[in-house]
C-alpha cells in the first residue's frame, strides 16, 4: 500500500520541478568542487608536511634506525644551542637589510616612474624585471666579485677614500650587507612594477584637484599615493617577510669553502641553513623538525606583527 502511495506521488511531481531541484543542488555543489583542487593540493603538498614536521620534532628521528619519542627535548635543546641563536640574529639582520631598503626604493622608484615624462617609458618599466629573472648563482658569482677583498670593485673605490679593504665575506656584517644587496637587487623590481600598477590605477584628477589646493609633490605622495598603495603595501611587507625570513639560496653561494656554515665563524648562516645542516647534513631530522618548527613560528609571528602595523596607513578622507 505504502508502495502504491509514493509512486503516485511521484508520478504528480512534475518533470520541470524535479529538473529544477536538480539544478538547484549542482549550483550548490558547482563552487566547491571548482575550490577543490586547490584544498586537495594544499592539504598534500602542504599541510600534511607542516603537521608532519611537528610531530617528526617530537622524536630522536633516526631515517634509516628507531624513532625514539623524547616530547619537548629537541625544543629544549635547541633554546640551549648558541647555534640556533646566532643563525636567528643572521636571519633577522639580513632580513632587515634587505626587506625596508628594497620596499623603500621601489616605492619612490615607482612613484618617479609614474609622474617622471621619460622616453622609452615602457622599456624601462620592464627592465625593472630583468634582476628578477636573472639566475640567483649568476648573481652571487657577479655581486661575491664585486665585495671581493682584493680585486672587488667596490674595495677599488674604497681605496680612493683611504679606507683599508674589507673582506666582506668573511665579517658578520659585511657578509650581511653582501647578501641583503643581492637579495634587495634581486627583488625590487619585481615590488616596483607592483606599486606603479596600482599607482597607474589612481586617478589622474585626484592629483590635479590636489595640486590646484596648493599641495606640492611631497604633500601628494605622502597623503594620495601612499594611502591608495595601502593593499599593495601590506601585501609586500607580508610576502617580503616571509621571503626574507627563509632566505637560503644567497648565503648557501656566498661561502664557497663551506657553504652549510656560510663561513669558519658561521658568520651568516641562517635559520634554513641551520635546519638543513641538522637535518641532510648530520641527519638529525628531529632537531632539524624542529628548527623547522621555531622558523615557522617565528615567520607567523614576524609577518602578523608587520600586517598589524602596516594595516595602520589609512587612506585619506
Amino acid at each position: 500500500m505504502t508502495t502504491s502511495l509514493n509512486t503516485a506521488r511521484a508520478a504528480q511531481t512534475p518533470p520541470a520541478l524535479t529538473t529544477r531541484v536538480r539544478q538547484g543542488i549542482g549550483e550548490r555543489i558547482a563552487p566547491y568542487a571548482y575550490i577543490a583542487p586547490f584544498f586537495l593540493i594544499f592539504a598534500v603538498f602542504g599541510l600534511f608536511p607542516l603537521l608532519f614536521t611537528f610531530y617528526v620534532a617530537l622524536f630522536d628521528w633516526n631515517p634509516i634506525g628507531e624513532h625514539v619519542f623524547i616530547g619537548f627535548g629537541n625544543f629544549s635543546r635547541l633554546f640551549d644551542d648558541a647555534r640556533f641563536w646566532n643563525a636567528a640574529g643572521n636571519t633577522i639582520s639580513i632580513w632587515l637589510l634587505s626587506t625596508v631598503p628594497q620596499l623603500v626604493l621601489a616605492l619612490g622608484l615607482a612613484h618617479l616612474l609614474n609622474h617622471a615624462r621619460l622616453r622609452l617609458a615602457v622599456f624601462f618599466r620592464m627592465s625593472m624585471l630583468v634582476p628578477y629573472i636573472t639566475s640567483v648563482a649568476a648573481t652571487t658569482i657577479v655581486f661575491a666579485q664585486m665585495f671581493d677583498r682584493d680585486y672587488g670593485l667596490l674595495n677599488w673605490l674604497l681605496g680612493f677614500a683611504g679606507v683599508e679593504p674589507i673582506d666582506f665575506k668573511q665579517s658578520v656584517w659585511g657578509s650581511h650587507v653582501l647578501i641583503a644587496v643581492m637579495v634587495t637587487w634581486r627583488w625590487f623590481g619585481y615590488t616596483t612594477l607592483l606599486y606603479l600598477a596600482s599607482l597607474q590605477a589612481i586617478p589622474r584628477a585626484i592629483y590635479e584637484a590636489a595640486a590646484v589646493d596648493g599641495a606640492g609633490g611631497w604633500k601628494q605622495f605622502r597623503h594620495i599615493s601612499i594611502p591608495s598603495l595601502r593593499p599593495v603595501i601590506v601585501f609586500t611587507i607580508v610576502t617580503s617577510t616571509i621571503g626574507g625570513l627563509q632566505i637560503f639560496t644567497e648565503p648557501l653561494l656566498v661561502s664557497r669553502s663551506a657553504p652549510l656554515t656560510c663561513g669558519p665563524i658561521r658568520q651568516c648562516q641562517t635559520l634554513t641553513l641551520f635546519l638543513y645542516e641538522q637535518g641532510f647534513g648530520q641527519f638529525q631530522f628531529g632537531y632539524g623538525a624542529a628548527i623547522g618548527v621555531a622558523l615557522f613560528v617565528l615567520v607567523v609571528a614576524v609577518a602578523t606583527l608587520n600586517y598589524v602595523l602596516s594595516t595602520r596607513i589609512r587612506p585619506e578622507r
